[in-house]
């Protein structure tokens, strides 16, 4: 049976989240639901509406957006979300640290968003989802590849790989679980000239979870999201690499991988 595009009652009620829908088809006989599903998680200390506007500007064909919003606000009056365990400030910098433990955030998108709506309830499978986070949720979109593909649970649409993740300004953290056969979710990381965060040594370390990882720098410093076209590009290119299409595949076509 084909995949059934999700809806906002799907959920469950104490979670906050949009969900954007492809633009129309240019075939209108077309009536497959959309086969890609893209999760989008905002950085640490950030919340769902900025992200809601980057889902309608990417207008990404056959693909629904779901922008999640992090389970937790943050403490001493200040204003957003995070994704982490705990609220740790990095030694070095006093900074907010990103790398707080994800356990909480694991088993909601695990279990709640991933397994029991999009695949249990709605009929994808783990190639038609992709992550995409910056920084914060970055990190957490990598270590949701890890434990997916390490735990996955008995059924035809629950083993396998995602589509694929996207970080943006963060690498595998420290605190996640390593060890064991890669990981084959393909992923691409983006980040600025010099990063302190995504740094020769953290490359490495996420090296050795997934079998797959490209890297691109910014010409200038700054782990933020892309300015501009050469800095979006390889996200551009990633999508095309790994987003599924109905559009001009004959009925009973297989993906070969």
């Amino acid at each position: 049976m084909p995949a059934k595009p999700p809806s906002l009652t799907d959920f469950p009620s104490n979670l906050t989240l949009t969900i954007t829908p492809p633009p129309p088809t240019i075939s209108s006989s077309n009536s497959n639901s959309p086969p890609n599903i893209l999760l989008l998680l905002h950085g640490l200390g950030d919340s769902a509406p900025a992200f809601t506007s980057l889902a309608r500007a990417l207008n990404l064909p056959e693909t629904t957006i779901l922008t999640i919003q992090a389970p937790t606000s943050l403490p001493f009056d200040l204003h957003g979300f995070h994704w982490g365990d705990d609220v740790a400030f990095d030694s070095s910098t006093g900074a907010l640290d990103m790398d707080a433990g994800f356990q909480r955030s694991l088993k909601l998108l695990i279990d709640e968003v991933i397994r029991g709506v999009l695949l249990r309830k709605c009929g994808y499978q783990l190639r038609e989802v992709m992550v995409l986070g910056l920084g914060q949720g970055g990190m957490l979109g990598l270590v949701v590849a890890r434990e997916l593909e390490s735990s996955s649970a008995a059924g035809s649409n629950e083993t396998g790989s995602l589509a694929g993740v996207i970080s943006i300004g963060a690498p595998f953290p420290l605190s996640g679980r390593r060890g064991g056969a890669k990981c084959r979710s393909p992923v691409l990381i983006l980040a600025g000239r010099d990063s302190l965060v995504v740094s020769d040594e953290a490359v490495r370390r996420t090296k050795g979870v997934f079998e797959f990882v490209e890297v691109h720098r910014y010409a200038r410093k700054g782990d933020g999201m892309p300015r501009n076209r050469d800095e979006m590009l390889p996200v551009m290119q990633f999508f095309a690499r790994r987003l599924r299409s109905h559009q001009g595949v004959p009925e009973g076509s297989i993906e070969i991988t």
